[in-house]
């Protein structure tokens, strides 16, 4: 049975669209005047798209990267990696499911890939905490980071979560020291690393595996300290101006990359990586594979300055 499609508020004269030429295709009289009637609105629905996508405000591209069909980590490994082999536990008190890690190939060359998972089914996404991981994932994070030092492979990691998990055991568990051991190790990691944001970059959840040395955006997704419903409550004490706060916090792709916070946007299929699961892939292969290229050509100890000058030119002020 095909999932229901779900349109966003702003799609609905896309949805009225499709939903009329799904009716001509129910018509028993499908003769040649209903194919050129569906054929004209498939035009219209790919202009109208377009035009809608082209020109998406803060607060509409933060719907799209917490689109329900938007791929997950899951996806991505179907459709760019082969080989894949999973490894869990951080070997210190469990295994954190909101966070998959594990070794892969990549055009044949073997990688090491982490990333947020939030699930599909609602079993799913109860069980990997909507993506909201645990310190023990964050600490498996770190676990699959030093492996790939020790055999010198490269890391690619794909960030989409909401935020590391608030919940009092995370506290009990070191939260903090998770995030920031990570942040640590991955400063100075013998390694090329790869960060793809994917759908949302949520506060010190991201951030966790978000340091590397190339670091990409999904034209549609949003990267911040905060969610835009916290930034709200903490500045106005009103959750309700999460939309104000979106648009204040400047947290999509262009204007991160203007402020040089990332390296490169990656353009996303025809209405969002939700409408084009396996372009969306093919896309962001493309970036990884002209970025390893690159990075393996330089030597480490050059390879780590510029991660530590990228680093220490976040905030800078230009007089």
């Amino acid at each position: 049975m095909k999932m229901a499609y779900t349109y966003l508020e702003f799609e609905k004269p896309i949805s009225d669209l499709e939903n009329k030429i799904e009716s001509l295709r129910d018509k028993k009289d499908n003769d040649e005047s209903v194919h050129q009637e569906i054929s004209s609105l498939s035009d219209r629905i790919e202009n109208l798209t377009k035009e809608i996508y082209e020109g998406l405000s803060i607060w509409q591209k933060v719907q799209v990267a917490r689109h329900p069909h938007r791929p997950h980590f899951s996806d991505y490994i179907e459709n760019i990696f082969t080989d894949f082999d999973e490894l869990h536990g951080d070997r210190l008190f469990g295994d954190d499911q909101a966070i998959i890690g594990g070794l892969a190939k990549f055009k044949g060359n073997p990688v090491v890939i982490i990333g947020h998972e939030k699930g599909k089914s609602t079993e799913d996404k109860i069980s990997r905490n909507f993506g909201m991981s645990q310190p023990e994932g964050y600490r498996k994070a770190s676990r699959l980071m030093k492996l790939a030092e020790d055999f010198s492979l490269p890391i690619i990691t794909f960030i989409d979560t909401p935020g590391a998990y608030p919940g009092i055991e995370s506290e009990e568990r070191g939260m903090s020291e998770a995030i920031a051991k990570n942040l640590s190790i991955m400063s100075g990691l013998k390694a090329p690393i790869i960060v793809i944001i994917t759908g949302e970059g949520g506060s010190g959840g991201a951030l966790a595996i978000g340091v590397g040395d190339h670091i990409s955006m999904l034209q549609y997704s949003i990267y911040s300290v905060a969610s835009p419903e916290a930034c709200a409550s903490i500045v106005w004490r009103d959750n309700s101006k999460a939309q104000e706060a979106a648009e204040a916090m400047k947290l999509d792709a262009k204007n991160l990359l203007d402020f040089g916070l990332i390296d490169n946007i990656i353009d996303e299929p025809l209405g969002g990586a939700h409408r084009d699961a396996k372009k969306a892939s093919l896309l962001i292969a493309q970036e990884i594979d002209d970025n390893l290229k690159r990075l393996r050509e330089i030597e480490i100890d050059e390879l780590i300055e510029n991660r530590y000058q990228k680093i220490m030119s976040y905030g800078s002020i230009q007089k």
